[in-house]
């Protein structure tokens, strides 16, 4: 991966070859764990081979994909290939929420949590609409560099960081929390360490090569990542209907689901309240919440600047275009099966539930998420069989649907264990996860770092600084602000949806209207957008913590707006 021009141009040539060879490997490594499992090589063994040797990969392409260019360290010298990009978007997109915590919202949430499908993939529609191609024209390192460029000077940029980096930053804590999530579960650690552990493989990645590295690492877990969410759900859809097609055949695991919800019921293992919300539409959110909360997740995913810098990075405008068509396939191809990984799980479950298993004998997979905090029966931590049985004590003596909660963020990772899949399934998963969550991970530092270095040091402080400064100095901040998102990741501040969503709000407000109306309306001016991202920001910002820390209403916020309001809109009539 040389940087001179006739070696990236030998490089791009030769990326199917390598990344054909790269999937081949990795299969290849997959049999080789299965053999290993059927030796008797320990599961504990198996769960390091998978998480080492893939971190391991992606830190070998992030090393050799080490730049001193400061155009390969922003845009990878822009000269990614559209169907490339597409590849390598579609991991920066896939992040833990998504691999992790979507067929978990789907299963706990039925039809309402579709919200969450629609909007984030009728995202990609608004970015290759409105924004996309025409930020590729501009030809800008990061977003704060069209603002400035837009809107003439550097409030709007500093404004525009300010942003990127509470929207970026809370993002990226979702991610770290995810890998320790992981980790600790397949690695055996504690979760602390095992959040700092996964802050060195990020690291790795993402420190040396800047965007260049990203992108060619992303592409190697975009292939890790959609063959673990896949392969297990392809199995059971296989072995239940014969049929490896989960997208399918997932309306017959419905159709059961729902004979055992009322097989449950009529067995007293299961109330119509607990099962009310998965028997129709609308019953979590109302239509109004249910559409407003799509429009929110669109708008919010054409907002994040690690998404759209994505698109820095094309040769031209067409190939930037044509990357977000093929990003829109990439993440099809796990969105689609979302729905039908949440319904082979519920199916699962149920079935486990309805056959009227005894306390003393639940399967050990409710005992090694329970002892993490990820599963509860009646209300407390699962942790060993005397701990349940204690906890249901004068309620029953059967596991019930009612009592047993699961966290949504261990859906995906269990649900191999659950279906009582071979181990070596079960760490593909986990290998899938951790490429999701790294990817972005990656993805959001990067856009910290270079919002920090080149917007701040290099455009308002440091303008005559070379090159090698700003990039050691990109370097560092780097490294300061992925150790602060682990700090905060290690805290456990809450999950991985819930911390994804404030991202997607707090780019929303602050940052889409004034990038949008930059774009298409040449009226927009500094004192409209400046005042708009000010604003936004700040009423997101207020009714986010408002909201969570201190029990702020609907109507306060309303009543807060209209004393802001007036005097904002006097000094700018």
């Amino acid at each position: 991966m040389t940087t001179s021009t006739g070696g990236s141009s030998d490089f791009i040539k030769n990326l199917g070859r390598m990344y054909a060879t790269y999937t081949g490997g990795f299969l290849a490594f997959i049999i080789l764990l299965a053999i290993l499992e059927q030796v008797g090589v320990p599961n504990r063994i198996l769960g390091y081979l998978f998480v080492g040797f893939t971190i391991i990969v992606y830190a070998v392409i992030g090393i050799i994909s080490r730049t001193s260019q400061a155009g390969e360290y922003y845009v990878a010298g822009r000269s990614v290939p559209s169907f490339y990009n597409g590849m390598a978007t579609g991991a920066d997109w896939m992040s833990a929420a998504s691999f992790v915590g979507m067929a978990g919202t789907l299963f706990l949430l039925g039809y309402d949590g579709l919200a969450f499908v629609l909007g984030w993939t009728g995202g990609y529609v608004l970015v290759a609409v409105l924004i996309a191609p025409f930020l590729r024209k501009f030809g800008a390192y990061t977003v704060p560099d069209f603002f400035s460029e837009r809107y003439g000077g550097n409030f709007a940029r500093f404004l525009a960081v300010i942003v990127l980096i509470s929207c970026s930053f809370t993002y990226v804590v979702a991610q770290i929390y995810a890998t320790g999530l992981i980790a600790s579960r397949f690695l055996d650690m504690d979760f602390t360490i095992a959040v700092y552990a996964g802050l060195v493989g990020i690291l790795l990645c993402s420190m040396l090569g800047g965007m260049k590295a990203v992108t060619w690492t992303q592409v190697a877990q975009y292939i890790v990542l959609i063959v673990a969410y896949l392969l297990p759900v392809v199995i059971l859809s296989a072995k239940k209907f014969g049929i490896p097609l989960p997208q399918l055949t997932y309306g017959q695991a419905i159709e059961q689901i729902t004979q055992l919800e009322q097989s449950m019921i009529t067995k007293g293992l299961a109330d119509a309240k607990t099962l009310k919300p998965h028997i129709k539409p609308f019953l979590t959110y109302d239509p109004l919440n249910f559409f407003a909360l799509i429009f929110c997740l669109m708008v919010g995913t054409a907002s994040l600047p690690h998404i759209l810098m994505r698109y820095f990075t094309t040769p031209t405008i067409r190939e930037a275009r044509g990357s977000v068509a093929w990003s829109l396939f990439f993440i099809f191809l796990l969105y689609f099966t979302a729905p039908a990984y949440a319904a082979f799980s519920k199916l699962e479950v149920y079935t486990l539930i309805d056959k009227g298993t005894n306390l003393t004998d639940l399967p050990q997979w409710i005992y090694t998420y329970g002892k993490i905090g990820l599963i509860q029966v009646c209300g407390k931590n699962a942790v060993d069989a005397a701990s349940v049985i204690a906890a249901c004590a004068g309620k029953a003596t059967q596991l019930r649907l009612q009592d047993l909660a699961i966290n949504t963020d261990v859906i995906v990772l269990s649900t191999p264990e659950i279906a009582g899949m071979p181990y070596v399934i079960a760490g593909l998963v986990a290998a899938g996860g951790l490429a999701a969550a790294l990817s972005t991970a990656d993805g959001l530092l990067l856009a910290i770092a270079n919002a920090l270095s080149h917007d701040i040091y290099y455009k308002m402080i440091s303008p005559n600084a070379p090159t090698k400064t700003r990039l050691i100095v990109s370097r560092i901040l780097l490294f300061f602000v992925a150790v602060a998102a682990a700090y905060v990741a290690s805290t456990k501040p809450a999950d991985i949806l819930s911390m994804v969503a404030w991202a997607f709000s707090l780019a929303a407000a602050g940052i889409f209207p004034a990038l949008v109306l930059g774009v298409w309306w040449k009226r927009a001016n500094t004192s409209g957008a400046v005042l708009g991202m000010i604003l936004g920001f700040a009423t997101c910002a207020y009714y986010l913590v408002g909201t969570r820390y201190f029990a702020v209403s609907f109507h306060e916020l309303w009543s807060w707006l209209g004393t802001a309001s007036p005097a904002a809109l006097k000094k700018y009539a």
